[in-house]
């Protein structure tokens, strides 16, 4: 009687586990990276919405808001744990402000650094190619 031989053995095993640590290494800073460049896209469409609001909140009132409350657009969640937020306002003519994110957490290994949008819509990060 022949008696066939069931399960793996050790250098099947063994092969199937270095591919999937490969694999993982492969993927899981892919995953990372895109996962930080979500984070700064967003940060980005929200300090856009900030300054618009802003320079509304300039024709209604002849200054700009002093603080992110005042603006009025929340920050939202992964916004505010990826990112640190300042708000500066100068009110005296003419008047001007800059939002500034500054990385924090995770964020800090994203090669793009501190963000930065103005009054004129002038936006500045460490690298070019961020905005």
């Amino acid at each position: 009687m022949k008696t066939e031989n069931a399960g793996f053995t050790l250098v099947e095993t063994a092969v199937v586990v270095v591919i999937l640590l490969i694999l993982g290494a492969i993927a899981i800073p892919a995953y990372t990276s895109q996962v930080m460049k979500s984070r700064r896209a967003e940060a980005q469409s929200w300090m856009v919405a900030v300054q618009a609001r802003q320079q509304q909140f300039l024709l209604d009132t002849r200054a700009y808001a002093t603080s992110l409350a005042v603006v009025g657009i929340p920050t939202p969640a992964n916004v505010d744990t990826a990112y640190a937020q300042a708000l500066t306002v100068s009110n005296v003519a003419p008047p001007t402000f800059t939002l500034t994110l500054t990385p924090r957490a995770t964020q800090v290994r994203d090669s793009c650094g501190t963000l930065t949008i103005d009054q004129a819509g002038t936006r500045t990060a460490a690298t070019a190619s961020c905005w």
